[in-house]
């Protein structure tokens, strides 16, 4: 090899030293050098060239080749020998007492330490037959010989009388020294081979072992092996996941387990579209420890965040983890049963909304009977189209009456038309106030029907308020100076919704309530927590989650504010005894169907064939029709004093649209503060003439008042 004389050229303006053209026309070394410049002698064409055979992928590819094969020999020489060792020794049994330990598990390692006692025992009792085992080797040799010879000499005796010829009777003994000295001759033809192959039959043998335990590293493998997303999930990957979490007492507490750290697990079983496994945590690690590593945990099973969830079963000390296959949950999960199957009914009492599936693949079936409804999310998660989803459900039961109020007015409620008996659509104060006396009348209904005689069966009436976080941020004020949103005493639209809330089950009045973004202004605590069935979309921290689903549900696992925005449209996690939920689980996660407007209609127009048609309000008046005060001096009379049973029975005879559901608490709401309240006459409630003419006579404002109010 020949040295290169190579010329420097010095920068000007940055100092540094450049190699003139090299070209297999005109070489570096052939280039003049001017004066003044230093000649450097390098090794240009051999160290690129082996620059380019060490960064060749065909040389990696054969380096990782050589090391990953290696590796499987070192790595069998391991195992065998680890194998070999516990084979012989009571390091085994000490080695699952420690894990037992490690893991709290004092009964298990109670029950291995009687188990290496029994071992030891019978390992003293082998050494001490060895002790006598040379000596009872020699008689038994010795009795073996005098026993083989004997015998041999006997069949030659035999043979000798047989045939009258003496010389059988060494004969067989003969043959046996024949057949010891080919024995011999083929051993001795057989053995060189044999210490020559032997060796890399063995080698061959400790390579397969490490093959089949994998014990090569990952950069040792091809790149499509060493891809893991979506791998399988073994009790090895799950514990090593576990290890990895940097939770120090469990990493410590895993290594004292070595190869038992599948002790920890119970089985894993498959559900849905992924797997289920309970993990009993040692001693010294705390369930929120782990719940709150969940996407460090993903990650280590080689999955993404939300393709993991962590509940708390019933067991203490324990963990369940839900691990979905690589990318199963982005897949559709199928049209809703009301899409498919157009013969179907339901029945609010005893019926189930086919709402979708949980995550194991199973069917959500939830039941709405007597159960007030909340449902919260980011806004364009698929909110209103999941609680349609169960309103047309409910729909195809023509029992049920509807009251709707949509305040976000773009036609995602417009099918109810012809369904609904008020349906109101708009996001103005406007239709907040419509919807505020829409709320208010199904409270009259309330009390009217708490009021019906004993074992009155009433019908269900249930009202729906979609984007509910309009009404209670409305600023609008009444006549009465009282506001119709906010969340105080008063306020006219909390205080009916907490109203029906608090009694309304029990007659079958139930308020379905739909909101984003829920905050303490949005969402009062006394109204959301009125809900028996709570339900959340995906949301953005962990206290909005608290707000929707209650403490119990996030302390037990419910994670909405994981969920994914935008990719988990649909997907609800849900508190509720009307759902099945895993024993011990205080919430679960449903993948709900969805169900489009234009479907929504036909399912709609199904519903209103069960019907005898039903004329649906757009609006409820808020105008002056009537004047309580003075349609109450009117059926008065000219009576000094009318029972107050009596006065509703004539009002509603004068105006049963205005009067028809009131009770004695709209009355004598309407009747505070005018001076003309009723009062007890021999013992019953009446009201007075002349206290009603001096409250219309000493009456500021003669304008008339609403009778909803």
């Amino acid at each position: 090899m020949t040295d290169n004389v190579v010329p420097l050229f010095k920068d000007p303006t940055t100092g540094t030293y450049t190699l003139p053209g090299d070209t297999p026309d005109t070489p570096a070394a052939a280039a003049p050098a001017p004066d003044g410049v230093r000649r450097v002698r390098v090794w240009t064409r051999p160290v690129r060239g082996i620059r380019r055979i060490v960064t060749d992928e065909r040389t990696r590819a054969a380096a990782r080749l050589v090391a990953r094969h290696g590796m499987y020999v070192i790595g069998g020489t391991r195992v065998t020998a680890r194998r070999t060792w516990e084979g012989r020794t009571a390091s085994r049994y000490e080695r699952m007492i420690r894990a037992a330990e490690a893991g709290g598990n004092f009964e298990e390692a109670k029950e291995w330490e009687d188990r290496l006692t029994r071992y030891r025992a019978a390992r003293h009792h082998r050494r001490m037959d060895l002790l006598k085992a040379p000596q009872d080797a020699v008689k038994s040799a010795g009795y073996a010989t005098g026993l083989t010879l004997g015998g041999l000499l006997l069949l030659g005796i035999v043979l000798a009388i047989a045939t009258k010829d003496a010389s059988w009777i060494l004969a067989p003994l003969a043959t046996l020294i024949a057949a010891i000295h080919w024995i011999v001759m083929v051993g001795t033809v057989v053995w060189g081979p044999a210490v020559t192959v032997g060796p890399w039959l063995a080698l061959l043998a400790l390579w397969g072992v490490g093959r089949k335990q994998q014990t090569a590293p990952q950069w040792t493998l091809p790149a499509k092996e060493r891809d893991t997303a979506g791998a399988p999930i073994t009790p090895s990957i799950v514990v090593t996941a576990l290890r990895d979490l940097g939770i120090a007492p469990l990493r410590g507490a895993i290594k004292e387990m070595g190869d038992a750290g599948a002790a920890m697990l119970g089985p894993i079983r498959i559900a849905g579209c992924g797997v289920e496994v309970d993990v009993t945590l040692p001693s010294g690690v705390s369930t929120a420890e782990v719940q709150g590593r969940r996407r460090k945990l993903a990650e280590n099973l080689a999955r993404h965040e939300h393709e993991v969830f962590i509940t708390l079963p019933a067991a203490a000390r324990t963990v369940r983890l839900w691990i979905a296959d690589s990318g199963a949950l982005d897949e559709p999960i199928g049209p809703s049963p009301l899409v498919t199957d157009e013969t179907m009914t339901a029945n609010y009492t005893t019926g189930k909304a086919p709402w979708g599936q949980d995550l194991r693949g199973d069917s959500a079936l939830i039941s709405l009977y007597q159960r007030h409804f909340l449902i919260t999310g980011l806004s364009n998660q698929g909110k209103t189209a999941a609680l349609r989803a169960l309103a047309l459900w409910l729909a195809l039961d023509k029992t049920v009456e509807f009251r709707i109020a949509d305040l976000k007015g773009a036609g995602d409620w417009a099918m109810f038309d012809g369904l609904a008996t008020t349906l109101i659509q708009g996001p103005t104060d406007e239709h907040v106030i419509d919807a505020t006396v829409m709320v208010e009348g199904m409270v009259a209904e309330m009390e009217r029907r708490i009021q019906a005689p004993p074992g009155t069966v009433f019908t269900p009436l249930i009202g729906i308020v979609d984007e509910e976080q309009v009404a209670f941020m409305c600023p609008a004020i009444d006549d009465d100076k009282r506001p119709y949103g906010g969340s105080k005493a008063t306020s006219r639209y909390f205080m009916a919704a907490r109203k029906i809330n608090n009694q309304g089950r029990a007659v079958d009045v139930l308020l379905y309530q739909g909101t984003q973004d829920p905050t303490d202004q949005n969402l009062p605590k006394l109204v959301r927590e009125g809900a028996h069935t709570r339900a959340s979309l995906a949301l953005g921290t962990e206290s909005q989650a608290r707000m929707a689903l209650g403490d119990k549900a996030v302390d037990g696992g419910a994670a909405p504010h994981l969920l994914r925005q935008g990719l988990d449209k649909g997907t609800v996690v849900v508190a509720s005894d009307g759902i099945t939920i895993p024993a011990g689980q205080a919430s679960i996660t449903v993948r709900t169907h969805y169900i489009d407007t234009g479907t929504a209609g036909v399912i709609a127009d199904r519903a209103k064939a069960l019907r005898d048609g039903v004329t649906t309000a757009h609006t409820v008046s808020q105008g002056p029709e009537h004047d309580p005060l003075t349609d109450i001096l009117t059926v008065l009379g000219d009576a000094p004093r009318v029972l107050t049973q009596e006065v509703l029975k004539r009002l509603a005879a004068l105006n049963q649209d205005a009067y028809g559901p009131w009770s004695f608490i709209d009355l004598k709401r309407v009747l505070d503060g005018t001076g003309a309240e009723p009062y007890k006459s021999d013992g019953r409630m009446v009201i007075g003439r002349d206290r009603i003419t001096r409250a219309l006579t000493n009456r500021p404002d003669t304008g008339s008042t609403s009778a909803a109010e």
